[in-house]
């Protein structure tokens, strides 16, 4: 019971803040997955990130295409192998994601602030370290 109330609610977060930024952007959630891809693993082929996103290559291209249409990410040589290219993050892309979680950060604070009492807060924060320890497992 406690696994599957943790997973709805944890579920339900996710959404939220997805929608916080699907808000102020026209970019799909596949797209916004695979620009945080690029900031947590680096630049990547298309055939990793296809790979590592569980989609097939032919809608990974068109996720890239759109991408770079926005000017998010780039292309170049990968130096190890000149016949692949990297995916990389633009300046701009950089700035889009460093401009989402600053907005998501944001509707947090303020959710907390107006929405939880002192005495709330703490406890959401003193439960933070367990809920990381459940991350690392």
């Amino acid at each position: 019971m406690a696994a599957r109330e943790l997973r709805a609610v944890f579920s339900r977060l996710r959404r939220t803040l997805q929608e916080k930024i699907q808000g102020a952007s026209d970019l799909t959630p596949s797209q916004t997955a695979v620009l945080s891809r690029l900031i947590g693993d680096g630049p990547a082929s298309a055939s990793v990130l296809a790979a590592a996103e569980r989609v097939r290559p032919q809608s990974m291209a068109a996720t890239l295409a759109a991408l770079e249409e926005h000017g998010l990410v780039g292309r170049r040589p990968d130096p190890e192998d000149g016949r692949r290219q990297l995916v990389s993050l633009t300046e701009a892309g950089l700035a889009w994601i460093a401009d989402s979680r600053r907005a998501r950060e944001e509707w947090l604070a303020r959710a907390l602030q107006e929405e939880f009492t002192e005495a709330e807060r703490a406890t959401v924060l003193a439960a933070l370290p367990l809920i990381d320890r459940l991350n690392r497992r």
